[in-house]
């Protein structure tokens, strides 16, 4: 153990009188938050990021059962209703999947129509976006029949290869672009999910170097899930999503950036992108556990929106509405009574 000289340290006091070091130079005032007294520059200015945080509530995605959580919606009407719920309460929008009766993930134009149609009934401006995978049989024509209904305003592509927990999750580069393509011809919106920093790299290839998605693009980060970026601690989740962000505002100044709560980082994942001027997805797509460091399971998907507004209200962000989410990612401009 190291020693103190604690005579030395007596004789400096009786030096320095036992007094800090401190000349008020700007005396009277002391410290100013925005300017000096010696010059009229401004020295701190209000942060330019989003006044307001559109909040994206995805209501079951097509990995956890309910053997993982007892709580996760399987059948539509289950679907609709959870998504009827945070709507009512103010989510900006809400991201739709639908399940068989086995609780798989099922690409069926019908359930999307018997989930989202009554919504849309609901909340005419309601922008909804859902997941388009082809992944079986089949699926590439469904998924054409579906956006061919108009019923999703916007559509994820996701450029990447990646194992997400058990799976591989491919797009070939052929199928990204061409379903970016169909997704715009039917007037939607792409909307580039990434998972990880190679993900950017090829959306920066193959969608905006291409043309085919002008800059200023809508961007959904999924990182935390088994296999994505890793975010197992908080120096994980903090240095990871600030990587991920700055590469894609090094080929996107201007993008629109959702993160998604997703995998143990949950909510705290959430929280820093929310303090980061970034835009959120909460809900029970991408997680079961409401906090990192605790094993409690999501009741509900109007929980995890009744915390995403208190953290709105910490960050001093207001949730955007419905019509102005429609403005922020692009889509058309509704008409409502």
């Amino acid at each position: 153990m190291p020693n103190i000289f604690w005579d030395k340290v007596q004789e400096s006091l009786e030096y320095c009188k036992h007094k800090m070091i401190w000349h008020a130079y700007g005396y009277p005032k002391i410290a100013d938050l925005e300017c000096s007294c010696f010059h009229d520059a401004p020295i701190s200015e209000p942060w330019d990021i989003d006044q307001k945080m559109a909040v994206s509530v995805a209501i079951t995605g097509s990995f956890f059962r309910r053997e993982d959580n007892p709580n996760q919606p399987i059948t539509d009407e289950e679907i609709r209703d959870s998504a009827r719920e945070v709507l009512r309460a103010g989510a900006s929008t809400v991201h739709i999947h639908v399940r068989d009766h086995k609780e798989h993930f099922i690409l069926s134009c019908g359930k999307f129509q018997n989930v989202i149609t009554p919504l849309k009934e609901e909340f005419p401006d309601l922008a909804v976006d859902g997941c388009l995978v082809p992944g079986l049989s089949r699926d590439w024509e469904e998924m054409v029949k579906t956006i061919d209904t108009g019923i999703f305003d916007a559509a994820p592509v996701n450029s990447t290869a990646v194992f997400v927990g058990d799976s591989l999750l491919a797009k070939p580069p052929a199928v990204l672009l061409e379903k970016t393509r169909l997704i715009q011809a039917a007037g939607g919106v792409p909307e580039i999910a990434v998972y990880n920093d190679a993900d950017i790299s090829n959306a920066d290839r193959y969608l905006l170097r291409s043309g085919l998605i002008k800059p200023g693009a809508v961007w959904i980060v999924l990182p935390a899930l088994p296999g994505c970026a890793v975010m197992d601690n908080p120096r994980q989740m903090s240095e990871g999503l600030n990587r991920m962000v700055n590469a894609i505002r090094d080929v996107d100044p201007e993008g629109f950036i959702m993160v998604c709560a997703a995998g143990r980082a949950s909510m705290h994942l959430a929280t820093l992108a929310a303090s980061m001027g970034l835009h959120i997805r909460i809900g029970m797509e991408d997680t079961y556990y409401l906090w990192p460091h605790r094993s409690d399971k999501i009741g509900s998907n109007l929980q995890c929106f009744e915390l995403a507004k208190m953290l709105s209200e910490v960050v001093g962000r207001p949730i955007a509405t419905r019509a102005e989410y429609r403005e922020m990612i692009g889509a058309p401009v509704v008409a409502t009574a």
